[in-house]
């Protein structure tokens, strides 16, 4: 690790609401990890008549639980329940024992159910647990998020070192091409792919890449400007040395303090557009755990407001958790403020 992101790491750690706010955000994102062993209909560990089985990672059908039929096994069937209860079976459930797609069909009220010991943030309209799909939906917009934020900076990165390492006719023309996509209309694009391919996360994961790229490739390029003329630059090349090795060894690194700032403003973007969609019906399929969908059905059911504030607290502490990160890491990576820390340091 070079001088300069050891200091940067450091200047990170300094900024207390950066640091406390990546502890919080990376705490929550890791238990959503586990999502299926906190919220699920299955139980996480089945044992009967010396058998174990782990019905949350594996296929246990209900002849081998003592049934009839040679399927899934549905726990939430009062024949089921019942067969457990007869041979004295051992189970575990999660906390939560209702996943993103359950539908209880068993609720002691009217869906949509407003938050009882049954289902602790109620259910929407569907009867399906709000909590549960809550968790899911979390931990598959930051999934998201991360990945098309690492496939845009792929991209930004290669387009821009290009530009900026050759630069001339490459830069020129290039800049001219990058300039017309970035004026081109995203979300009206978006919307109009939306509704002729097929909704799924990776059409939407592809969707949103192409238009993701554009603000990495911008400081990328200027780096590249900038560092290519470099004294080191020119030695390695009248050595010998091939262009890709002098643009990933020697002028890359200078790129990607820039490149660090810009990454968590990708993944704020990539959350509330994929939130936005999915509140207007154009993004993931129907019935995936989404925060939009979730929003959606506080629009649409107006008698059950914590439906609509559930969806809207989530997402307004994630994206105010990832600005703090994004903010902290900004400050971190100056180039004023990590020279003159070393110089201090010095």
């Amino acid at each position: 690790m070079s001088p300069l992101v050891e200091r940067g790491f450091a200047n990170f750690k300094a900024n207390r609401r950066g640091y406390y706010s990546l502890c919080v955000f990376g705490a929550l994102f890791i238990t959503t990890l586990f999502a299926e062993f906190i919220a699920n209909d299955k139980p996480i560990v089945v044992a009967m008549d010396g058998n174990v089985w782990f019905p949350v990672v594996e296929f246990v059908s209900e002849k081998d639980l003592g049934g009839e039929l040679d399927v899934l096994v549905d726990y939430t069937d009062p024949y089921i329940q019942d067969l457990l209860e007869t041979k004295d079976a051992f189970t575990i459930y999660p906390p939560i024992p209702y996943s993103y797609d359950t539908v209880d069909f068993y609720v002691l009220s009217s869906t949509p159910a407003w938050p009882s010991a049954q289902h602790w943030l109620g259910t929407d309209d569907r009867g399906k647990d709000t909590l549960a799909r809550l968790i899911y939906g979390f931990r598959l917009s930051v999934l998201f998020g991360l990945i098309l934020t690492a496939m845009a900076a792929v991209i930004g990165i290669s387009v821009g070192a290009v530009q900026g390492y050759f630069g001339g006719l490459t830069d020129l023309v290039g800049q001219r091409l990058v300039e017309i996509w970035t004026g081109l209309p995203t979300l009206l694009i978006l919307i109009i792919m939306s509704t002729i391919v097929e909704r799924n996360l990776f059409v939407m994961l592809i969707l949103l890449t192409l238009f993701s790229w554009m603000s990495l490739s911008a400081v990328v390029r200027a780096e590249f400007l900038r560092t290519r003329n470099f004294d080191y630059v020119r030695a390695a090349r009248s050595l010998g040395v091939p262009n890709p090795v002098i643009m990933r060894r020697h002028v890359l690194p200078n790129a990607m303090v820039a490149t660090l700032t810009n990454m968590p403003f990708i993944l704020c973007t990539a959350v509330t557009t994929l939130t936005a969609l999915d509140f207007l019906g154009l993004g993931l399929p129907e019935g995936a755990p989404s925060l939009g969908e979730l929003m959606n059905q506080g629009k649409a059911n107006v008698e059950a407001p914590f439906l609509g504030l559930t969806g809207f607290f989530t997402l307004a502490i994630m994206l105010c958790l990832l600005i703090f990160i994004s903010e902290g890491v900004r400050d971190a990576f100056d180039p004023r403020r990590v020279l003159a820390g070393l110089a201090t340091r010095k």
